[in-house]
């Protein structure tokens, strides 16, 4: 779908192609100054510096795609960063003084940004730091799917509770984000440093046809230490509390009597019910860490309670 979907982005770039005269124009005179110009627009400011949105980034001067969204990641630079380009989508340009390497559209030449190798970053190892000025996101249509629920768990570090939740047969895919503060579309290190109230926390999708919610909810007691109260192993801080996010009556019930068992079975339990609120998903570096890097969690693990 997403191959689909860059294509059909080609063909409008192609039939909708004006005269780059006529485009230029419409710019504003920063807008001009940035692209036109290669200046660098200042850090923090960008519209696309903290985006989640699931699309894909074109330029901003002739609609060409650029960069896959699930290719950006929280670089802290004060610009959108991505480890990934579109293929053929961007041509490399050393600057003149030999200390970095431009990038620009490789369609009609605005420019975007710079790239940077070997920072370590993500697996891909490779920075384009671009711009906001110099793009737009065409945002993909998210289609939910009526057959398939949704529950939310925090449990400290969302790496590792995302990494046995979504082993479950029946689970369709567990995503690692924040919920429970006050802050919209917070980054992972506003959340880590700024108390935003929000608690590191994961999305589940589950097809109730193959596993329940209380399923998925007595591994999420058994795959944490649902006694710890000011964190989760060596992950101490309040993001990192343990809590289920409930949405209705049914599922506080079955998280209540979860709790009442796990106590009359000796265990003194510091997991809070707390009423679901904005889920806000962590950008693409945080997602299937664990998987990512071939390593299992440090803080995380099976221990039968029940």
């Amino acid at each position: 779908m997403k191959y689909i979907f860059i294509f059909i982005l080609i063909l409008t770039t192609m039939n909708a192609l004006e005269p780059l005269t006529k485009k230029i124009e419409q710019l504003s005179e920063e807008e001009k100054r940035v692209i036109l110009h290669k200046g660098t627009e200042r850090p923090f400011v960008g519209k696309y510096t903290d985006e989640k949105s699931h699309g894909i980034y074109t330029c901003k001067l002739c609609e060409a795609p650029l960069f896959d969204s699930s290719a950006k990641f929280d670089s802290r630079s004060g610009w959108p960063s991505f480890d990934d380009e579109i293929k053929g989508a961007i041509k490399r340009v050393p600057d003149a003084d030999g200390r970095r390497v431009e990038i620009v559209c490789a369609n009609c030449g605005a420019h975007l940004g710079h790239v940077f190798e070997s920072e370590g970053y993500t697996p891909k190892n490779t920075r384009h730091c671009v711009n906001s000025i110099s793009l737009n996101l065409v945002k993909k249509p998210q289609i939910k799917d009526e057959n398939l629920s949704y529950a939310y768990f925090a449990g400290g570090c969302f790496w590792g509770v995302e990494y046995y939740l979504q082993k479950l047969g029946g689970v369709k895919e567990v995503t690692s984000g924040f919920m429970g503060g006050f802050v919209k579309n917070p980054s992972y290190y506003e959340v880590v440093r700024s108390n935003t109230g929000h608690l590191e926390a994961v999305e589940v999708i589950y097809d109730e046809n193959k596993i329940s919610y209380e399923e998925i909810a007595r591994t999420f007691f058994e795959i944490h230490d649902p006694t710890q109260a000011n964190g989760q192993g060596p992950d101490i801080g309040e993001q990192y509390l343990s809590v289920v996010f409930v949405q209705n009556d049914k599922e506080r019930e079955i998280i209540e009597n979860l709790i009442s068992k796990l106590e009359s079975n000796g265990y003194k339990v510091t997991t809070k019910i707390m009423k679901k609120s904005d889920f806000y998903p962590a950008d693409e570096s945080h997602q299937n860490y664990y998987d990512k890097k071939g390593s299992k969690p440090y803080c995380h693990g099976y221990i039968k309670r029940f």
